[in-house]
């Protein structure tokens, strides 16, 4: 497979699934809202999801002042945000366009729909009335292109290459929402099992739709060592970051034994996937729970920057 259409498709995936994780990052901002901002906290929710997804310096460039119509507009439909839903979705279809013979008929009309709905949406803001009716449209936009890839798609080294851009930004954003709730949200260490502590517990749990899920395998402990293993350790949790990291290395050893030799960035991430083997969600909530996130979101950075070394992408 030529680069270029490696790394188009390892970037559709990957814009697709942070696109979807901006509207999932402004649910969790919309839910913490409706509650009141203990006192001595952090600035506000929204400065909170801002954090998260580390464009708050380009956000304070264009926007004088941290509030939700602001935060809505900048991660939804703001141009001069690289990552605004609006740019990843049109990012995502340039690039299929661009790939066209590299993707079905069902994924391109998919997208293309996706795109050309979006700018609609975009002309008469009050068909989306609250934050609540674009996440609902983000979410089924993004499930149906991803239904459309996994059930229209050879499994040949085009889907390897999507599924690592996929599993990627979703272990990246996993980390990033976690660290939402845990480092910014709940400031004081003195709030910690209270009843502003279990409400956004579980106001995380809803933003990736695990509710029912946690529940299945914890029962009803929703402590935060609970919720914290099911997103950090349980493989069985299809957001966690052990399963991402898990699914990743099983695309790596694909590729691998396709072109017959593995590369720097698949050892990188076996050398991680080994860490959450031998890891206790005890030891790293004690050893600081936010200082392992952010480790985990740099080692995300370093892997796609060798995987676009590895198989030469241009970025």
């Amino acid at each position: 497979m030529l680069s270029r259409t490696a790394e188009g498709l390892f970037w559709i995936a990957r814009n697709l699934e942070r696109a979807e994780t901006y509207a999932r990052l402004l649910q969790v901002g919309y839910r913490m809202s409706m509650t009141p901002s203990p006192a001595g906290g952090y600035e506000s929710e929204w400065s909170s999801v801002l954090a998260a997804t580390g464009n708050a310096d380009e956000f304070s460039r264009h926007y004088d002042e941290v509030n939700e119509r602001n935060v809505e507009n900048f991660l939804s439909f703001d141009a001069r945000n690289p990552s605004s839903i609006k740019n990843c979705i049109a990012s995502a279809r340039n690039n299929a366009r661009a790939n066209r013979v590299a993707v079905t008929t069902e994924v391109w009309e998919a997208l293309n729909h996706a795109y050309l709905e979006f700018r609609e949406l975009e002309k008469d803001r009050n068909a989306l009335k609250k934050i609540p009716d674009l996440v609902d449209w983000v979410k089924r936009q993004s499930a149906t292109i991803r239904g459309s890839f996994l059930n229209t798609q050879l499994l040949i080294d085009s889907s390897d290459f999507f599924n690592l851009g996929y599993y990627l930004e979703r272990a990246d954003n996993t980390a990033r929402l976690l660290d939402v709730k845990y480092f910014v949200l709940l400031p004081t260490i003195h709030m910690v099992g209270g009843s502003v502590d279990s409400y956004q517990w579980m106001t995380l749990l809803r933003a990736v739709s695990a509710v029912r899920a946690f529940h299945w395998t914890y029962g009803g402990d929703h402590s935060p060592e609970r919720i914290a293993h099911f997103l950090i350790l349980n493989p069985a949790c299809p957001r966690s970051l052990f399963h991402c990291c898990d699914r990743m290395e099983y695309h790596f050893s694909r590729l691998a034994k396709l072109y017959g030799t593995s590369n720097p960035a698949h050892y990188l991430l076996a050398e991680r996937l080994e860490r959450f083997y031998e890891a206790d969600i005890r030891d790293i909530i004690k050893q600081g729970l936010h200082e392992f996130l952010s480790k985990f979101i740099a080692d995300m950075g370093k892997l796609n920057n060798q995987i676009a070394e590895s198989y030469l992408f241009e970025r």
